[in-house]
């Protein structure tokens, strides 16, 4: 009986063992997954993360809408890194996207150090935190422990992902179907709109044609609209950037939030936050006073529940050797 009792000790250790060195999870995201594994995963991704900004500061808002646009088609399982003719990166909504390069060196480095162990969709949200926190937002603790789909067509985009025309009804519509709330669809909409450019392909039907007879969206403030039609007139270049936050486009604050409210959003998606009791509301809570909810505390929180959108764990995914091709 006591050696019976003893092996059963012995077969209880060697599973709880187990489940520390090879991040057993039950199906569950975890801060911490790769501490027995790979415990340098995070400061790999920060290291590389931290040179390419410095080399290229935009490449921080790349990073973070790589993260919106991977959890938001297919959950957060790294699908918008995949290579195809159909894939997901294709679509009209991912038109623009960047960071790539980002991802594939953090990869790499990760695959020399660990091999098979860090998926490329725990990559990319690393990634996103830490473009984040260099860019003046806040820090947050990212559970890991997604594995990476192997599911990427562009059909799957153009019906799943917000667009920039979108009404705020749509806007809404999108964000519940993924159990997100109308105030993560402002926190995220803004936050991930704080920093970075936009092109002016995105902008011609806002600035010249808003409701198909050649108009301009009513709700720019008049002292912008001069502005931006400056900077994309009628049949130029579509690809010249502007920025997305007015104000103070390479540092992560609330500033976007108050040019929304009084038209000053860049965006359409931006400015249809306006349109609606809810959203504006929302708005109002941060903009109104300084005493209010924290905004950079809440837009992590969302960012942390906009990661555990569809993610895959065990084995409904797999850890690719390269991020841009399934195994």
């Amino acid at each position: 009986m006591i050696i019976h009792y003893q092996v059963k000790i012995f077969i209880f250790s060697l599973f709880i063992m187990c489940t520390t060195i090879f991040g057993v999870s039950n199906g569950q995201l975890r801060v911490g997954f790769y501490l027995g594994t790979c415990p340098i995963t995070e400061s790999i991704v920060h290291r590389i993360v931290q040179t390419e900004i410095s080399r290229d500061p935009q490449q921080a808002p790349r990073l973070l809408r790589l993260f919106f646009h991977d959890c938001l088609v297919e959950g957060c399982d790294g699908s918008i890194l995949l290579d195809s003719d159909s894939a997901e990166k294709h679509a009209t909504a991912n038109l623009g996207l960047g960071g790539f390069d980002v991802i594939d060196e953090a990869k790499k480095q990760l695959e020399a150090a660990c091999p098979g162990v860090v998926s490329c969709a725990d990559v990319v949200a690393l990634a996103a935190r830490d473009a984040v926190v260099l860019t003046g937002g806040p820090s947050y603790e990212v559970p890991t422990g997604r594995r990476d789909g192997r599911i990427s067509e562009s059909s799957l985009a153009t019906r799943n992902m917000p667009e920039v025309d979108d009404s705020i009804e749509l806007l809404k519509s999108k964000f519940r179907s993924k159990g997100l709330s109308d105030e993560e669809l402002v926190l995220l909409s803004a936050g991930g709109h704080t920093i970075g450019t936009t092109a002016c392909f995105f902008m011609t039907k806002r600035l010249y044609n808003f409701t198909g007879r050649g108009d301009s969206d009513p709700g720019i403030n008049p002292e912008l609209l001069p502005q931006l039609k400056t900077k994309c007139p009628r049949g130029g270049d579509v690809n010249v950037r502007l920025p997305l936050d007015w104000s103070s486009e390479t540092t992560f604050d609330d500033q976007i939030l108050r040019n929304i409210r009084n038209g000053f959003a860049v965006a359409s998606s931006d400015a249809r936050l306006n349109d609606d009791a809810n959203t504006t509301q929302v708005l109002d809570t941060y903009v109104a006073s300084k005493t209010g909810p924290s905004f950079k505390a809440d837009f992590a929180r969302a960012m942390v529940n906009l990661g555990n959108v569809g993610v895959k764990t065990d084995s409904k995914g797999e850890i690719r050797r390269v991020c841009n091709a399934i195994n």
